[in-house]
Order: C-alpha cells, then sequence, then structure tokens
C-alpha cells in the first residue's frame, strides 16, 4: 500500500469536498503516516490521525449535524445573540457544538490527547493573534510551556476552525488563537524535505480566484454597510492570499487536488444533502482524476532532483514491496 502525507485546506462547509477525495484516495489503496490540517482540514485530519478508514468516514460526516455548527449563546435570539457574542466574545457564535462533535468523534477512535497518537501524525494550524504568528499544534506548544502529550486533540482543531468574527476565538496559556488560515490556508509544505521517502499530496477547496461563495461570515447578521463588507473581504483575502503565491509554483501545483466547491458557500451550514453529496462527489472525482496522472518518479526527478529510477531498479523494488 503507497503512503503519502496528506494536507487539507480550510473551507467550512466546503470542506465536506474534502472527505469525497480522501475516500478516494484511501480506495485506491493509500495510506497517511501524516496529515495536516486547517479549520475544516483540520477536522478531517484528527479523524484520519486517529485511524478512521474510509466507511468511518463516511458515517462521521453523517453523524455531523450541520446547522448546529452556527450555534448562538444566550438568550439564542437570532441577530440579538449574534450581536451580544460579538461585543461580548470577538465572535458570533460559541463553536461549543463543532467541538463537542470532534471530542466525540475522536473518542470512538480511542483518542483524546496528542499523546495517544503516533509520533507526528496530526498536525494543526492556528494563528496566535497575541503575539501575531503561526502556531503548528502540537509542535509548539512547548514555546506556550505546555506538554504536548497531555494537550485534547479536541482542543486544538477547535482552535484551528475559528473563523475571525464568526467564532469566537480560543484562549491557551496566555494566547488568543484564531483560525490557521489567517496565516496559512493550506500549509501543502508542512511535512517537506528535500528527498522525501514519499509523496505530500494536497486537498484544495476553495478556488484561485475567491468569489461571494468564499466570504468567511455572509451568515452573519451584521448590516451590509460598506465598513462592513470592506473588513469582510480584508478577512477573507487575510485567509486565502497567503498561500496562492506558493501555489503558482509549478512543483507545489502538481500535487494539489482541487475540490470544485463552488455550488456552497463557506459559511452555508444549512445548506440541503443534495448540495452536500455533490460536495463528495466531486471531491471523489478531484482524487480520481488526479491519480489518473500523478508519478511519483517524474515529481521526485523534476521537482526534487532526485536520479530516475531505471526501469530495471523499479521491476526489482516492485518486486521487494
Amino acid at each position: 500500500m503507497p503512503d503519502a502525507d496528506l494536507v487539507l485546506e480550510g473551507g467550512g462547509m466546503k470542506g465536506i469536498g474534502l472527505g469525497g477525495a480522501i475516500t478516494a484516495l484511501m480506495r485506491a489503496g493509500y495510506g497517511f503516516p501524516r496529515v495536516a490540517g486547517t479549520s475544516a482540514g483540520a477536522i478531517a485530519g484528527a479523524l484520519l490521525a486517529a485511524g478512521i478508514d474510509a466507511r468511518g468516514l463516511t458515517d462521521a460526516m453523517a453523524r455531523l449535524q450541520y446547522a448546529r455548527v452556527p450555534d448562538r449563546g444566550l438568550p439564542k435570539i437570532p441577530i440579538l445573540s449574534e450581536g451580544i457574542s460579538l461585543l461580548h466574545s470577538a465572535g458570533a457564535y460559541e463553536g461549543d457544538y463543532i467541538h463537542g462533535f470532534v471530542r466525540d468523534e475522536l473518542e470512538r477512535l480511542g483518542v483524546t490527547t496528542f499523546g495517544d497518537l503516533k509520533r507526528d501524525a496530526l498536525v494543526v494550524t492556528a494563528t496566535d493573534i497575541t503575539r501575531g504568528r503561526l502556531l503548528r499544534l502540537p509542535w509548539d506548544y512547548e514555546s506556550l510551556g505546555l506538554d504536548p502529550a497531555e494537550q485534547l486533540v479536541a482542543d486544538a482543531v477547535r482552535a484551528s476552525i475559528s473563523i475571525p468574527l464568526f467564532f469566537e476565538p480560543v484562549r491557551l496559556a496566555d494566547r488568543e488563537l484564531v483560525d490557521g488560515g489567517v496565516l496559512s490556508n493550506f500549509p501543502i509544505e508542512m511535512f517537506d524535505r528535500p528527498k522525501p521517502r514519499w509523496p505530500t499530496f494536497g486537498v484544495k477547496v476553495i478556488p484561485d480566484q475567491p468569489d461571494a461563495n468564499t466570504l468567511f461570515f455572509p451568515g452573519l447578521s451584521l448590516p451590509r454597510l460598506p465598513p462592513v463588507r470592506l473588513l469582510e473581504r480584508v478577512v477573507t483575502t487575510a485567509i486565502l492570499g497567503h498561500d496562492q503565491t506558493y501555489l503558482d509554483q509549478p512543483c507545489v501545483r502538481r500535487r494539489a487536488i482541487q475540490v470544485d466547491t463552488s455550488a456552497v458557500g463557506v459559511v452555508e451550514f444549512g445548506c440541503g444533502e443534495d448540495k452536500r453529496a455533490a460536495l463528495v462527489a466531486n471531491g471523489e472525482q478531484a482524487a480520481r482524476q488526479f491519480l489518473a496522472t500523478w508519478d511519483w518518479e517524474a515529481y521526485r526527478h523534476e521537482c526534487r532532483g532526485v536520479p530516475k529510477v531505471t526501469q530495471r531498479k523499479a521491476v526489482s523494488r516492485a518486486r521487494t514491496t
């Protein structure tokens, strides 16, 4: 069974497409020694690192009640609750439902803390807005004076999904954390080495040219005034723009699987079952198309400078694996 490290982009509801792509890769025989993810990618990545299989991933996605993800605080009244939460906690929604979902799904798989996972099996990103830096968890817990093995995986995922203004930020030690996508929404370089033993695949769910469906908080009941629209676009650009220059490099682009998620908005948590099924199908199709043209030996030679394996060596290697 071939191995590949996997990096999963954030994208809110668009992240459903990740599940389809992951399932197709798993059915093609791929295993994932290491997984990195941001926001929605952190959720899927945590389940993969915990050992979930293709059927289990499908079942977990079916258990997620998407309409409950934007969970209002008291008094649970539309518009009023969002306004109070924004003023009091800097986020319109609490994020408790999705945190509990991730915690419960990981417990089904026997995982609670990072100590329950294999070394480097999972890395999720969060943005430390107190110090202005990207955190790679669990790698950066020690810099916060925390033991990585004792930290809850679900807590790290909750920090990673904290879309600014949409979800309440997470407080950790003396830091305030928001969505990792603010600094890197698609950290495909996370596991890169000069001469990798296996490839790193990335799965993208955000288009190269963001449109209205890519805005991160159109679902908030905020006045549609020019300053609000401007702020919305600034946040969206901050989350999406950082990785684009890196992705424009041919050797990065050729290992990225792009899923068509144009039919669903980032925070369209109330979308119907038909739209969700279409996202999964698009993810499966994108992964199959990618694998049909993927050539690991050509990539190693052209992008990593590794000499091509001769036909005789290739046959010998195939016989011994």
